[in-house]
């Protein structure tokens, strides 16, 4: 049986949402007010989108940007938001990377990052989160350091309740959400073995720039 459970990320996003509004009706708490929907960008905004729409939430999106170890920048050694960041244990020090050169890695994603936030909203103010529920969305999860510093970007902005969103991940992600205070976590698949989160999707081809922007206006012809 193939372990490509879903077309492409819209397809996720659709199936997710209707997993979610079901989670939401049986858990009222979880939003009592309108949510604020925000896919993290690029893959998850696509997910996000869906989810929104099929909730009657507030389209968000928020960039996080692993921070790559110099030379091997495939292999995190954490993630960063705009206000938060989040170091995979000790990595740094095992890798042998110096405090000044992972502030200076931490600093240019930053900008990488505002400059993409900025592009995004074009101009707009992001939505205030404060004393509001937020469902966090990404196509995926992998090591979990990507949503976990998004979840304390929200957490640290006043969020009322957070939920985490995803098609797919591994079993033993969903655990440490919890513990860093995440209400509930809601996934589609949790494969076992868990591989690539790619490898879940038929297609899982690169969002960019103006698919992100399009999902955030409402320019997204509906799923037929």
């Amino acid at each position: 049986m193939s372990s490509r459970v879903f077309p492409d990320r819209r397809a996720a996003g659709h199936r997710l949402g209707g997993r979610v509004a079901t989670v939401l009706a049986r858990r009222p708490d979880l939003a009592p007010t309108r949510p604020v929907v925000i896919g993290l960008a690029r893959g998850g905004v696509p997910v996000a989108r869906e989810v929104a729409d099929a909730i009657g939430g507030d389209l968000e999106t928020l960039v996080v940007r692993k921070i790559g170890a110099p030379g091997h920048e495939e292999f995190a050694m954490g993630a960063v938001t705009a206000d938060h960041l989040v170091v995979n244990d000790d990595v740094p020090n095992r890798l042998g990377v110096s405090r000044e050169q992972f502030d200076a890695i931490v600093a240019r994603e930053r900008r990488t990052l505002q400059e993409r936030e900025s592009l995004y909203r074009g101009g707009r103010a992001r939505i205030d989160v404060a004393g509001r529920p937020v469902i966090l969305v990404d196509d995926g999860l992998a090591t979990g350091s990507t949503m976990a510093v998004a979840v304390d970007s929200v957490s640290g902005a006043g969020a009322s309740k957070v939920v985490v969103a995803v098609p797919t991940a591994p079993s033993d992600a969903i655990g440490p959400l919890l513990d860093r205070g995440v209400d509930e976590v809601v996934v589609l698949t949790t494969p076992k073995p868990f591989e690539a989160v790619g490898r879940y999707y038929q297609d899982f081809g690169q969002v960019d720039d103006e698919d992100v922007i399009d999902c955030l206006s409402g320019d997204t012809p509906p799923i037929s």
